[in-house]
């Protein structure tokens, strides 16, 4: 149910900070419990600088939510990741294949899975709140009013800039610099999620990727954090890419975004207190990959569910144990980041046989 900040309760079982994957999937967990708060800082619908492709970790988890509906998928309907080295024209193909959609109406969709005791506040912030011993007091601001509204638990899923893990006192986690433009296709292009490292941008560059999506593709570039001038390195990107995809034609639409550079396992936190911290804002991302949406998804749904099975006090505890998997895991794939990131890293990789890159990037 969407309302207006004057039509909220004074009180709710629980407020979620953050409409994505991780907050929707923590308020629907937490709906079992009682009445949930959900609130984006943005209008909703919200477009997100972001591929909108669901890996097989992520499809196999939404199996429990029905068919995705097809009105969401593009064309091509799956593409494969494939590494590209673009200077020494290495391509190596993997197994790893995505559903590819719509990104903005794939957070639609799951919104439209929240039970009735869920309220949806678009355009209000989370701008403080205090944790006490029975209770936290929420203050939210929409469209320059304030209002403060109690509840039992709060999540931070706001994002890698998130408001509520500042308001924590956790440092912030670095973020990179993303930008995607969105290039009208002239004929069809391979189906391919292609990862592209080039040589030529500079040091502040980390990758690009092309996906199609219909009538046009996605070109995307990550920049390392503090990057200057990423607009000009992206228009440079793109023409280096269309030197040889000549099918990528003008660009329709140019999006910034940051994405999570997790660094350090001390990155990942769970929450304090009543808080819990759940997909980007909680550290959850693969520093490897930078893939978010498994990571969003899983960790929103065991936040909500710590928070329906547990006292409130209890419900961050629990959350820890229930999520160590996933904490286990990113550790595991810092490990491999050093070497990713190097020139001898990405040279050695071009001489890798075909199938044990597949296998290698299937955990990562």
């Amino acid at each position: 149910m969407t309302a207006r900040l004057t039509d909220t309760a004074d009180h709710y079982g629980t407020i979620v900070a953050g409409a994505g994957p991780a907050g929707t999937l923590a308020a629907l967990g937490a709906a079992t419990r009682g009445s949930v708060l959900l609130v984006d800082s943005s209008p909703l619908p919200r477009d997100k600088s972001c591929g909108g492709m669901l890996n097989e970790y992520a499809q196999e988890f939404l199996t429990s939510f029905g068919d995705v509906p097809e009105s969401m998928v593009l064309s091509p309907r799956y593409v494969n990741f494939r590494y590209v080295d673009w200077d020494r024209g290495i391509r190596k193909p993997t197994e790893l294949r995505f559903l590819n959609v719509d990104r903005m109406q794939f957070d639609e969709w799951l919104v439209g899975l929240l039970p009735e005791n869920v309220t949806l506040l678009p355009s209000t912030a989370v701008v403080g709140f205090s944790d006490g011993t029975e209770s936290v007091s929420v203050e939210l601001k929409s469209a320059g009013e304030n209002r403060t509204v109690g509840c039992l638990n709060l999540v931070g899923a706001d994002g890698a800039r998130s408001n509520v893990r500042r308001m924590l006192g956790i440092g912030s986690v670095a973020t990179y610099v993303t930008l995607q433009d969105f290039c009208r296709l002239d004929g069809e292009i391979e189906p391919y999620f292609d990862c592209i490292y080039m040589r030529g941008i500079g040091d502040c560059f980390a990758y690009s990727y092309v996906v199609p999506k219909g009538d046009v593709a996605i070109v995307g570039s990550v920049y390392y954090p503090k990057t200057h001038r990423p607009h000009e390195k992206q228009t440079l990107t793109l023409e280096s890419l269309r030197a040889q995809i000549p099918q990528l034609r003008e660009s329709v639409k140019r999006e910034a975004w940051v994405a999570l550079s997790v660094r350090a396992a001390s990155d990942v936190v769970h929450g304090r207190g009543r808080v819990l911290l759940a997909g980007e804002a909680g550290g959850f991302m693969s520093p490897t990959s930078g893939e978010g949406i498994s990571y969003a998804l899983n960790s929103g749904m065991l936040a909500g569910q710590a928070i329906a099975n547990h006292a409130p006090e209890e419900a961050l505890a629990a959350y820890i144990t229930s999520s160590a998997h996933i904490s286990a895991n990113i550790r595991r794939k810092l490990r491999w980041l050093p070497f990713m990131e190097s020139s001898a890293g990405k040279y050695l990789a071009g001489f890798v046989p075909t199938p044990l890159v597949s296998k290698v990037t299937k955990g990562l």
